[in-house]
C-alpha cells in the first residue's frame, strides 16, 4: 500500500508540474484590464494545490510501516473502480452529442441511485441543482461555454437573458 500511494503520489506530482507549465502560458496573475484573474490562474494554482499535496502523501508515506505484501485493490474494490472508470468514459463521450447539461445529470443520477444506493430526494436534489449551478457557475458569472451538443437551441432564451 505504501509502495502505491508513493506511484500514484509522484504521478500526479508529474502531471501537475506538466499542467502548471502549460498554464503559465497564459498570464496567471491579475489582469488589470478584465479585473479579473488571467485565463491561467485557475489550472495553475489548482495543479500547484495539487503537487504539494501529493509531496505531502509522499513524505507522510515515510512514516507509514513498510508494505504487508497484500494486494491494493480487493475483487469489490476493482469491480467499483472499473465500473465509475467506464461510467466516466460514457459520460466524457456523451459530452459532445447531448451536452455536459444532460451528460452530467445522468452520470449523478447513475452514480447516486445505482451505484450508491441513495434515496430519491437526495439523487433528485444533486441531479438538478447540479446543472443549474454549473450553468450559473461557468457561463453566467466566468463566461466560459460548456459543450451543449443537440441541446444548444434550449440555452437561447436564457443567452438573451444573462448576456
Amino acid at each position: 500500500m505504501v509502495t502505491a500511494d508513493r506511484i500514484i503520489a509522484l504521478g500526479l506530482m508529474a502531471l501537475s508540474a506538466y499542467f502548471m507549465w502549460h498554464a503559465s502560458a497564459l498570464p496567471i496573475g491579475w489582469n488589470g484590464m478584465t479585473g479579473g484573474p488571467g485565463g491561467g490562474a485557475f489550472p495553475f494554482w489548482l495543479s500547484a494545490i495539487i503537487f504539494v499535496t501529493a509531496g505531502l502523501i509522499i513524505l507522510r508515506s515515510f512514516r507509514r510501516p513498510k508494505d504487508t505484501g497484500e494486494p491494493f485493490f480487493d475483487q469489490d474494490t476493482l469491480r467499483s473502480v472499473v465500473l465509475v472508470v467506464l461510467a466516466l468514459i460514457v459520460t466524457v463521450a456523451l459530452l459532445p452529442f447531448v451536452g455536459a447539461y444532460i451528460a452530467i445529470p445522468l452520470f449523478l443520477l447513475w452514480y447516486l441511485k445505482v451505484f450508491g444506493g441513495h434515496g430519491w430526494g437526495l439523487t433528485a436534489i444533486i441531479t438538478l441543482a447540479t446543472p443549474v449551478f454549473l450553468f450559473f457557475f461557468f457561463e453566467v458569472t466566468l463566461k466560459i461555454l460548456l459543450p451543449k451538443g443537440w441541446t444548444e437551441p434550449f440555452f437561447i432564451p436564457l443567452y438573451a437573458r444573462f448576456f
